[in-house]
Parts: C-alpha cells; sequence; structure tokens
C-alpha cells in the first residue's frame, strides 16, 4: 500500500515539475501580450464605432427621409470596421485569458484570412496600378458633381485640396461640370470655384471666406495663380505618393509583420494548451 502510495506522489511531482517547466516565462509574456494587444486594437475598433455612429446620429441618417440612402453612407463603413475589430480582438483577448481553444482557433483562422486578403489587395493594386490613376479621376470628378449635395463628399474634397494645395483632378477648371459653379448656373457661385481651392481661404486670418473662389474659372492662369492653386489634385496624390512610397512601404510591412508576429503568437499558445491538456491525461491515466 505505502508502495503504490508513494509511486503515486512521485508521479504527481513528476507531473507538476513538467508542467513548471513547459509554462516558462516565454509563455506568459506570448500569453499576455497577445492579450494587451486585443485589448488596445478593441479599444480602437470602439473608438471607430462611436466614430461612425457619431457621424450617422449628426447627419440624421437614420430619418425617415434619409435613410432610403444610408446603404452608401460612408459613416456605416465606420460601424462596420470599428465592430468587426473589436469583436475580433475581444474573440482573441478572452480566449487567451481562458486558455479556449475554440475562440483561439477562430481568431486565429479570422486573422488568417485578414492577412490573405490584404496580401491580395496589394497584388490587385500592383497589377492595376497604370488604371488607378482613370478610377482616381472618375471617382473625384464625382465627387465634384455632388459636392453640395453630399456633406461626406464635400469634407473629403476639402480635406485633399486644402491638404495638397490643388484645385479639381486635373485643373481647377473641371469645377465646370458641377452645376453650381458651372458658368451658366444663375447662382452667385457661377464660375468660381470651391474656398478650399484657394491660397488664403480665410478672411483676415480667422474667418472662412466662402466667397473667395468666386469668379475664378474666368481668369486668366497668370491672374488666378494669385487666387486660387491651378494644379489638379491627381497630379498631386501621384506626387505624394513618390514622396512618401518609402514610409508607406514600412507602414504596411509593419503591420503585415504584427499580424504574422500575432499569428505566431496565437499558434504557441495553441501548442501549449494541447502539451497541457495531454499531460493532464496522462497524469489522470497514471492515477487510475
Amino acid at each position: 500500500f505505502f508502495f503504490f502510495k508513494s509511486t503515486r506522489a512521485s508521479s504527481r511531482n513528476v507531473f507538476t515539475s513538467r508542467a513548471l517547466s513547459a509554462s516558462s516565462w516565454s509563455d506568459y509574456i506570448f500569453k499576455y501580450l497577445l492579450v494587451t494587444s486585443n485589448l488596445l486594437f478593441s479599444v480602437l475598433g470602439l473608438v471607430t464605432l462611436v466614430v461612425g455612429l457619431w457621424g450617422l446620429i449628426n447627419k440624421e441618417s437614420f430619418a425617415q427621409e434619409k435613410i432610403s440612402g444610408i446603404g452608401t453612407d460612408p459613416m456605416l463603413l465606420f460601424c462596420f470596421l470599428g465592430l468587426v475589430l473589436a469583436l475580433l480582438s475581444l474573440m482573441g483577448c478572452v480566449g487567451a485569458l481562458r486558455e479556449n481553444m475554440c475562440l483561439l482557433q477562430s481568431f486565429s483562422a479570422a486573422v488568417l484570412l485578414l492577412v490573405a486578403a490584404q496580401v491580395l489587395v496589394a497584388v490587385v493594386l500592383y497589377s492595376l496600378q497604370g488604371q488607378i490613376a482613370e478610377y482616381l479621376r472618375s471617382g473625384m470628378l464625382a465627387a465634384m458633381v455632388r459636392y453640395q449635395d453630399d456633406l461626406d463628399l464635400r469634407f473629403i474634397t476639402d480635406e485633399i485640396q486644402t491638404g495638397l494645395q490643388c484645385c479639381g483632378a486635373d485643373t481647377y477648371r473641371d469645377w465646370e461640370i458641377n452645376v453650381y459653379f458651372n458658368c451658366s448656373a444663375p447662382g452667385v457661385q457661377a464660375c468660381g470655384v470651391p474656398p478650399s481651392c484657394c491660397i488664403d481661404p480665410l478672411e483676415n486670418g480667422t474667418v472662412w471666406n466662402s466667397q473667395c473662389g468666386v469668379g475664378a474659372q474666368q481668369l486668366d492662369e497668370f491672374s488666378a495663380q494669385s487666387v486660387i492653386f491651378l494644379g489638379g489634385c491627381l497630379g498631386s496624390i501621384s506626387r505624394w505618393i513618390e514622396q512618401h512610397s518609402g514610409v508607406i512601404v514600412t507602414v504596411v510591412i509593419i503591420l503585415l509583420g504584427l499580424q504574422i508576429l500575432t499569428l505566431f503568437i496565437t499558434a504557441r499558445l495553441l501548442q501549449k494548451i494541447r502539451w497541457s491538456r495531454a499531460q493532464h491525461d496522462v497524469y489522470l491515466q497514471s492515477l487510475q
């Protein structure tokens, strides 16, 4: 009896020592690194979701007369991306804390799918780089047509023109395609451009002067260059991408590297959980 009791105790000690050696500091570091990163991304996802909801509420997109067009609202994309990011990060966080293999496997599969989608997008963009300029031109011209009718497109267009110091797609005269800025329009904006095209859109340095671009299309280039930006935004975008190509590539590589590192950490944690469960089964069999 005492022999079997001492044998069982020694088996338990062997199992305990093995479990402790397996649960090395690196495993704990990987586990809580995964938890911390997922918590941060969960907060980021929730912030993105809140921004999207705030945009929809602020524009009264849920009003009865606007609800039919909510499917094309850019703020809906913020809501979707924020919700997906928050749920995915929470899945990885809970899975790591609880050492739940089902959650960790689902999280790993989702991240792997995300990495594959990003690589696919990069390949498609690289293969279609000759046609991207035409897509950008078509998109910007469409945004210019709906400039007064869509607050989101107006905001994006103004930010691009102000940030890149440009006006129109190829030239400032492109604004003639807008019904309000067309020279045949009856309003005061006829033959003008938005104030974001102006070199100095602020009156007295503080107040936004919405009339600074009035009649700019009637001016020749020599006269207009002292009032508005003459160059189109497509050329400015191309130059900006060329100037910052190194930074863009670096950021993309870092983001992909972090996601691949997350996959590695998750795989290591899953391996540890499987090993611990296998050792526990061996220990239970030794007691029988």
